[in-house]
C-alpha cells in the first residue's frame, strides 16, 4: 500500500482518485501531478512500481501544502484563538484536576 503524506492511498483506485484521498489534492491537481510525473491517471495504485511511488511522494513533498499539523491534532486551522475558544474542534473540556488526596 503506497503511503504518502501520512495517507494510506487505496491500492484498488484509479490514482486520480486515489490522490484525492490527500487533504489539499482535489481531481484537477490530481491530474496536474500525474501529468507532471508523466504517469497514467488510469493506473491503479495497485501497479505503480515503488520508483513511481516514490516520485509521487518526493513531488507532493516539496511542492504542495497537504495535511496541516493543526488538522491532524483537531485544531482550528485559520489562525484563530485556542485557549479558551475553539470547542468545536477540541472536543468537550477535559477537567486536569487534583485527584485523591495523599493520605500522610
Amino acid at each position: 500500500m503506497a503511503r504518502i503524506a501520512g495517507v494510506n492511498l487505496p491500492r484498488e483506485k484509479r490514482l486520480e482518485v486515489a490522490l484525492t484521498y490527500i487533504y489539499g489534492i482535489g481531481p484537477s491537481t490530481a491530474h496536474k501531478i500525474a501529468a507532471e510525473l508523466e504517469l497514467s491517471v488510469d493506473e491503479k495504485v495497485l501497479y505503480l512500481t515503488d520508483e513511481e511511488i516514490t516520485k509521487l511522494r518526493t513531488y507532493i513533498d516539496s511542492n504542495l501544502e497537504v495535511e496541516g499539523e493543526l488538522r491532524r491534532d483537531g485544531l482550528p486551522v485559520n489562525g484563530q484563538r485556542t485557549k479558551t475558544n475553539a470547542r468545536t474542534r477540541k472536543g468537550p473540556k477535559k477537567t486536569v484536576g487534583r485527584g485523591k488526596k495523599a493520605k500522610t
